[in-house]
């Protein structure tokens, strides 16, 4: 005689579970992507994204990537998002890292942004967070990455980024804190500069050169994770913050 297998009625409460899970993702992502689109549409009725590149390009001191030094730009990329040559504007990996420490927090924590993503935000969005304002970035991001270089997108982020104390883009940091062209500054100077957007209000050396110290010290280990610099020269590098002035 044949037997029936009895199903485990834990299994397939989880199995149901997991379905209903999945409905609510796709349904929310459906919503929000929709939503997302409308957003950046919006965003495109009021000024191109070429029109708002050309803003950009034409504001005085537009500093080109040819004309920033090699370690700020290895700097940059290294804190702020060291797969940015690879990936096609989002970083999957990113991404579940920053929705994992989010879902733990049990709030907006960690952002997972690339530096295509917020370039998009500064030039298009608003920086309040919503995820209907994530959804539209990713919309902007590949537009953004079909039409531009990968050195197009990042002199256009750092000439857009902010740099506390007044003080928008890289040329105006540059010669504002240090009184020194974006080439002409130490690979300390550079560090600096590239840890300051993450948090402008704390990292300014305007409002706290002990925090802007810390903070150089963790772009230096991130290039040394990320193989850019030895351990020798980053220890090297920061002994050159006695010699360091700001203006």
């Amino acid at each position: 005689m044949r037997r029936v297998k009895k199903r485990h009625p834990i299994r397939k409460f989880i199995l149901c579970l997991f379905a209903v899970l999945l409905f609510l993702a796709a349904a929310a992502g459906a919503f929000f992507g929709d939503r997302g689109y409308r957003m950046y549409q919006d965003a495109l009725a009021q000024a191109t994204i070429e029109d708002r590149v050309r803003a950009i390009r034409e504001k005085e001191n537009f500093t080109e990537y040819s004309e920033m030094s090699d370690f700020y730009i290895d700097a940059v990329i290294s804190v702020e998002d060291h797969r940015f040559m690879s990936h096609p504007g989002i970083d999957p990996v990113a991404v579940i890292r920053a929705l994992w420490t989010d879902i733990r927090a049990g709030a907006f924590v960690e952002g997972g942004s690339t530096i295509t993503q917020q370039l998009a935000k500064n030039m298009l969005f608003t920086q309040e967070k919503k995820i209907e304002r994530k959804a539209a970035e990713v919309f902007a991001v590949f537009d953004i990455e079909e039409e531009y270089t990968k050195e197009e997108i990042f002199e256009l982020y750092v000439n857009m980024a902010s740099f506390g104390s007044g003080y928008e883009g890289i040329y105006a940091a540059s010669t504002g804190y240090f009184r020194k062209h974006p080439s002409e500054v130490t690979e300390y100077e550079a560090a600096m500069l590239a840890g300051i957007p993450n948090a402008p209000s704390d990292y300014s050396p305007d409002i706290s050169m002990e925090l802007a110290s810390q903070r150089v010290g963790q772009v230096l280990q991130s290039m040394v994770k990320h193989r850019l610099i030895t351990r020798e020269e980053a220890e090297r590098i920061e002994s050159m913050e006695e010699t360091t002035t700001i203006e």
